[in-house]
């Protein structure tokens, strides 16, 4: 069996991840709200852990969905109510992981289970998840283009951070937090600092070329996946970006 034969899933999955999270990434980095994704995964990633350590794994997308849901509901009502409002998520994720630490502590396993939830390894994915993982980012999607642009006010703002959860729901079981975390950040901060092409498919494109290469650096260095990806992922924006601002300062 050959290593594309052996990694298919793999590798579908992680464009899918990079379409998707490209998607919220853009206009969360315009807001300034770069916290969101992390305090919405934490927070989701909590239900999870309850799930784990109390439940025997069951329940586990709901309890993570569920979570992830109501951390969307108040920051959507924290962007019109709250001053500051990066501070007040920035403590909804400390909230998060301190609390997914105590609830996991009850466990034998916790800080196993901690690093999976931080970054898992999507390198043997299934076929099974991945046509999960797909029509849940396809169904997202379909909101965003279509319905998302159609709707104003409230309505919009709980939409757009519902549809991140959900989002956030199916990748933090595939891939991790912190995994997720880069993937909506990184590769949206590359494509907005430069000018030249869309800044949608450019995030596309260079994420999606990260991703791969974390991949199979992965698969042949024998190195953990979740934390390759993000240093891949992240290591490529920092050098991409201090070099357009490198190019800018010198005019």
């Amino acid at each position: 069996m050959s290593i594309i034969e052996l990694l298919w899933p793999a590798l579908v999955l992680a464009i899918a991840l990079v379409f998707i999270h490209t998607v919220f990434g853009i206009e969360i980095i315009k807001r300034g709200v770069i916290f969101t994704d992390l305090a919405i995964g934490q927070i989701a990633a909590s239900g999870m852990a309850i799930s784990i350590a109390y439940m025997d794994g069951a329940y586990q997308t709901i309890m993570t969905l569920g979570f992830a849901i109501l951390g969307a509901i108040i920051i959507t009502w924290a962007t019109k109510r709250v001053q500051k409002i990066e501070a007040f998520i920035g403590l909804l994720y400390a909230f998060g992981i301190s609390s997914i630490m105590l609830i996991l502590a009850q466990s034998a396993e916790g800080t196993e289970l901690f690093s999976k939830l931080s970054a898992a390894d999507i390198l043997f994915t299934s076929a099974d998840d991945l046509y999960t993982s797909l029509a849940v980012y396809g169904f997202v999607a379909l909101v965003m283009f279509i319905i998302y642009p159609r709707v104003n006010g409230l309505v919009k703002e709980l939409l757009f951070f519902i549809m991140l959860a959900i989002t956030v729901t199916s990748s933090v079981q595939s891939a991790g937090v912190i995994v997720v975390f880069a993937l909506l950040i990184a590769p949206s901060y590359a494509g907005i600092t430069q000018s030249r092409f869309n800044p949608f498919i450019f995030a596309t494109s260079f994420g999606s070329l990260g991703i791969l290469v974390a991949l199979f650096a992965s698969y042949n260095l024998d190195l953990p996946t979740g934390y390759t990806i993000i240093f891949t992922i992240v290591t490529g924006s920092l050098i991409f970006v201090a070099l357009k601002s490198f190019k800018k300062t010198k005019i």
